[in-house]
């Protein structure tokens, strides 16, 4: 996956949906908190402010071996392991879940 669709997959998680709105036809996506953004603006792959509440939703799902796996990524404070654990953590929790 690449970037854009790996993000896509964190706003799904999060629940989040794209509002198709006045602002659709013009390549934009409207958040439903408001916020206005393209696809490919989503910064879940590079900053902490927003890859942070994704891996505290990802705490509240028990799930033993994806949790073990995020709280070892987070204890490195290296972001680009957080961030692969928190894509890793959704994709097994998207396959359990259907």
């Amino acid at each position: 996956m690449n970037r854009t669709e790996n993000n896509k997959l964190i706003v799904e998680f999060m629940g989040v949906k794209f509002d198709k709105g006045t602002f659709y036809n013009m390549g934009y996506n409207v958040f439903s908190d408001g916020n206005l953004y393209c696809k490919h603006e989503l910064k879940y792959h590079a900053e902490w402010n927003w890859l942070m509440p994704v891996v505290q939703k990802c705490y509240k799902i028990d799930d033993e071996e994806g949790f073990d796996n995020l709280v070892d990524a987070v204890s490195t404070l290296d972001f680009d392991a957080i961030y692969q654990a928190v894509l890793k953590f959704i994709k097994k929790y998207n396959e359990e879940k259907n």
